[in-house]
């Protein structure tokens, strides 16, 4: 919706991360612009360094990405599109909450995006998002795109689509806000443990002094991650790898003509990531008891 009315389409590119969900590539196929994909660094975000190196005469917008619900570097990336004339809108799916430098996500980029689907940290009972922008023209725009291009109830100002949160599920969303600091707290908490815990048995996120995740996900990082995540099913441990196949390599990418290789770090985190439990509900206990069987597994 916030591509389709910043008029981004045919002949357009947008840039942005292969690490992501497949959510954050299609939108852009969506309009009808090209894909672009710049590879990531140690924190799992868009490199801003290696985005001057694809931009190109038809680039339009950044897209950057706050994987696990850790924001990029938004001053960075800000100033490249400053530099370029780009738009920059934060695919913020992750990072209900999340700050940068004493900023929220969502308030960097011309808009952003969030989920609220029931796997995230603020959750409506089932399918939902946000989009966040303080333009008026845009939100005025977005608004009709939602509505199918309605301009009233009788005149379609444009073709848009359905794409309306019910009110239901949007009353549940209101609810569960008054929570969000209080569960997103918790999750902090679970993510210290862990860090403090285990970091030099597996890769565990290092934070600068300026981040505040809120820790979506909680990935490590291990060569032997199916014999860690065999090891940790055996013991009743579940976890998730999110995501294993980078976006470059899925089979919906292969017009685009990338190969295997082309982005190696967003390649070998594929090949080495594991998300860790992690939801507010979960006890102190079985945390230290992941830890546990995590640092039995690194010590044998």
């Amino acid at each position: 919706l916030s591509l389709l009315s910043l008029g981004i389409g045919p002949d357009d590119e947008v840039i942005t991360a292969p690490n992501s969900f497949v959510t954050t590539a299609w939108i852009i196929a969506r309009t009808g612009a090209r894909i672009v994909f710049c590879d990531v660094g140690n924190d799992m975000n868009i490199k801003p360094d290696l985005i001057e190196s694809v931009i190109s005469e038809r680039t339009k917008a950044i897209l950057p990405v706050h994987l696990t619900g850790r924001v990029a570097d938004m001053d960075s990336i800000q100033t490249i599109a400053d530099k370029h004339n780009l738009f920059v809108l934060e695919d913020a799916a992750q990072a209900v909450g999340a700050c940068y430098k004493g900023k929220k996500a969502g308030s960097f980029g011309v808009c952003a995006g969030f989920s609220l689907h029931p796997l995230k940290n603020l959750h409506v009972h089932g399918d939902g998002g946000v989009i966040t922008t303080n333009d008026p023209d845009l939100y005025v725009s977005i608004k009709k795109y939602r509505n199918h291009g309605l301009k009233n109830r009788d005149e379609c100002e444009f073709w848009g689509i359905n794409s309306r949160m019910d009110a239901v599920h949007a009353g549940i969303g209101n609810i569960k806000l008054k929570y969000i600091d209080k569960w997103n707290n918790r999750y902090r908490e679970i993510a210290q443990m862990y860090t403090k815990s285990l970091n030099g048995y597996v890769n565990v996120p290092i934070l600068k002094e300026y981040e505040e995740p809120v820790f979506h996900r909680f990935m490590i990082l291990h060569p032997d991650r199916e014999g860690l995540q065999g090891f940790l099913a055996n013991n009743d441990i579940e976890t998730k790898v999110n995501y294993p196949i980078p976006l470059h390599l899925q089979p919906a990418a292969k017009d685009l003509g990338y190969k295997k290789g082309d982005y190696p770090v967003t390649e070998e985190q594929a090949d080495t990531i594991l998300s860790l439990p992690l939801y507010p509900e979960l006890r102190d206990d079985q945390v230290y008891y992941v830890i546990e069987k995590i640092t039995q597994f690194c010590k044998n």
